[in-house]
């Protein structure tokens, strides 16, 4: 913790509090002081910080960890990440990202996110070394960010409807594209850079996407 303006400015450009801000900086320095702060208000909400940072496409797992000096806070930091995948199956979340970053974990860390899946799940304290991190307060804060985030999908019904969205969504732009394509959805002022983007780029995919044709022949395929 080194002055007010982290909790104030950098917190905030990655979603915690709930504050938007247009421009991200310091992201991974900023993840990796909240690794190092032992503040357990903010490693109940990493989950939301890891899922931010990654879909604006700024986290870097290497240049946080470069800024951590000690093995302890290092291995926090993956202790951190692996509570954050348990949380997201827990909640049936299906991130394309979340999926790799499990697949690059040690096999050791692997079996963290089993059992951390499991204490999640039945809502049992989570032990870090010689902290102890609610697993009840874990699922509120970040149930809570999304309530209150009102991310307009138009007639979107549920949170899990939006994440298998944003699955699919990954499947078929980049993180940018989808970015655009979501802030587009929801209203947001766009750049001229990024409306140009989205002009010259985005909006040919969904014109693609639109067409009926190849909807249809899509789904016939699906059966085969």
């Amino acid at each position: 913790m080194k002055n007010d303006n982290f909790f104030k400015e950098r917190l905030a450009d990655l979603g915690f509090p709930l504050l938007e801000k247009d421009e991200w900086q310091n992201v991974n320095l900023t993840l990796a002081d909240v690794v190092k702060s032992k503040n357990l208000r903010l490693w109940e909400g990493f989950p939301i910080l890891l899922a931010n940072s990654v879909e604006k496409g700024v986290f870097d797992y290497n240049k946080v960890n470069s800024y951590l000096n000690k093995a302890s806070d290092k291995h926090y930091l993956t202790l951190l990440i692996a509570m954050s995948l348990a949380l997201y199956k827990v909640l049936s979340l299906k991130f394309v990202w979340a999926s790799k970053l499990y697949k690059a974990l040690s096999d050791d860390y692997k079996k963290e996110v089993s059992f951390l899946y499991e204490r999640l799940l039945k809502e049992e304290n989570i032990k870090i070394d010689n902290y102890i991190v609610s697993s009840q307060r874990i699922k509120h804060t970040f149930n809570n960010y999304f309530k209150t985030k009102q991310v307009e999908f138009k007639d979107l019904l549920s949170l899990k409807d939006e994440y298998s969205l944003e699955y699919s969504l990954s499947q078929l732009f980049s993180p940018k594209q989808k970015e655009l394509f979501l802030k587009k959805l929801r209203k947001e002022k766009l750049s001229k850079t990024e409306r140009e983007y989205f002009s010259r780029v985005v909006k040919k995919k969904l014109l693609a996407l639109a067409n009926s044709e190849l909807h249809r022949l899509a789904q016939k395929l699906l059966l085969e």
